[in-house]
């Protein structure tokens, strides 16, 4: 059964010089905006972004829950060994576990956008790096057996041509020797037409929504399950409910950047079963 491995380290290195060269000349023969803020791209990389506008992403640090990943700011936080969010404390979600790259700030929510409307494959790419750099820093995500990209309803797909998360997912799984198989899971009902949802809506609308593929089974394997954007969870909850119907033993759910509300970041963490620190 195939695990997470970080093997072959010198061929991987030989490549990203030889693709750092190549970009280095593109950039000097053909100088280009930066799709975010406009300016000129001045660094050697295929990802159409500055480096001023990449540092912009917020990344998550801690103290976090302890399941789903959620930033906590609590002056409690710090007397806690294990820290779990009002929505864990509940078991609200499916999945076991779920962490994320950044915050959903406005830099983010532009570079979400060119990866979900623009297919600016490059940018999935350098998401799918910051992801495998979480993955090795976090024991929870390894020795998974393969990755599963949140699917699109077939009539998207076809409007869109890609679906954004498989453009993450796919060099994902090329950095962690992963085998990705979006085929797995099947979304049945379509999204509304609505743009805004709220909470309760975004629920609603991915309740059943999701489907292990007809003669599939994924019999007590580790899956790690790839979105974009993780808002309220609704959507991994419904991926990892049917992941785990068809077998599956365990789901981590990765995504690049996480909406955190801030009624959802400060709580009163004093009353959960946690474990005290020293």
């Amino acid at each position: 059964m195939p695990t997470v491995s970080f093997g072959r380290a010198s061929g991987v290195a030989v490549w990203s010089a030889l693709r750092t060269a190549r970009d280095a000349l593109a950039s000097v023969v053909f100088p280009a905006p930066c799709r975010m803020c406009a300016s000129t791209l001045d660094t050697a990389s295929r990802v159409p972004i500055c480096a001023q506008c990449l540092a912009s992403f917020d990344r998550i640090h801690g103290p976090l829950c302890a399941c789903c990943g959620r930033p906590i700011i609590s002056p409690q936080a710090a007397d806690f060994l294990v820290v779990l969010c009002r929505l864990c404390r509940a078991e609200t979600f499916g999945f076991d576990f779920a962490r994320s790259f950044a915050l959903y700030n406005d830099p983010m929510v532009r570079a979400i956008l060119l990866l979900k409307h623009d297919a600016v494959a490059p940018l999935g790419v350098w998401f799918a790096d910051r992801l495998s750099e979480l993955v090795a820093s976090t024991p929870e995500c390894l020795n998974a057996d393969v990755i599963v990209s949140v699917p699109l309803h077939p009539t998207r797909l076809r409007e869109r041509g890609y679906n954004q998360a498989e453009l993450i997912a796919r060099p994902l799984g090329r950095a962690l020797h992963l085998p990705l198989k979006p085929f797995l899971l099947v979304r049945t009902k379509p999204r509304p037409e609505k743009l805004r949802l709220t909470r309760h809506e975004r629920w609603e609308t991915v309740r059943g929504a999701y489907v292990a593929r007809e003669g599939i089974r994924v019999d007590n394997l580790h899956i790690l399950l790839v979105d974009d954007v993780m808002t309220t969870g609704a959507t991994l909850d419904a991926c990892s409910r049917a992941l785990r119907k068809a077998g599956a033993a365990r789901v981590t759910a990765l995504t690049v950047a996480r909406s955190v509300p801030n009624w959802m970041a400060t709580e009163d963490i004093r009353e959960q079963p946690g474990v005290h620190g020293t």
